[in-house]
């Protein structure tokens, strides 16, 4: 009998600096495949809350201790990522202090929504675009 195949649990955080005017968001770029900026994230460990995953992930690539603010959104799109089918949980934060790139991370940057990188990774042109709906005008992502 052939297992299942499910599609694996992810998060991502869309970090906020606290102590930088407009609190920018931090962006990782990607060491491996697909390469690109991305928000940091990563795939949730056995035995691990969603939650805990997004505190270790953005530690992981960041080196910021984050305190989450909310859950934000699923992402479950099948296509989302070319590597294999993901579900995403997206996590807003908060965090102070200079980012450090580590992990899978090659580079990190902090950037304003009028000055992100290119090219952007997996969907999170479309979850950025949704985050800043939210935050400037209250729109939250429909399901």
């Amino acid at each position: 009998m052939t297992p299942p195949r499910n599609p694996a649990p992810t998060v991502d955080i869309l970090i906020e600096l606290l102590d930088r005017p407009h609190r920018p968001l931090v962006l990782v770029e990607r060491h491996y495949e697909p390469l690109g900026w991305a928000i940091p994230g990563g795939f949730v460990d056995y035995g691990e809350t969603l939650a805990q995953a997004a505190r270790r992930e953005a530690q992981e690539e960041t080196g910021l201790t984050v305190q989450l603010v909310r859950q934000f959104h699923t992402y479950s799109d099948p296509q989302r990522d070319p590597r294999q089918h993901t579900i995403a949980t997206v996590f807003i934060a908060t965090a102070t202090g200079a980012p450090q790139a580590g992990d899978d991370a090659k580079n990190v940057g902090i950037f304003l929504p009028w000055e992100l990188p290119h090219p952007l990774c997996f969907d999170h042109s479309q979850i950025l675009h949704d985050y800043y709906q939210f935050r400037y005008y209250g729109i939250a992502p429909q399901p």
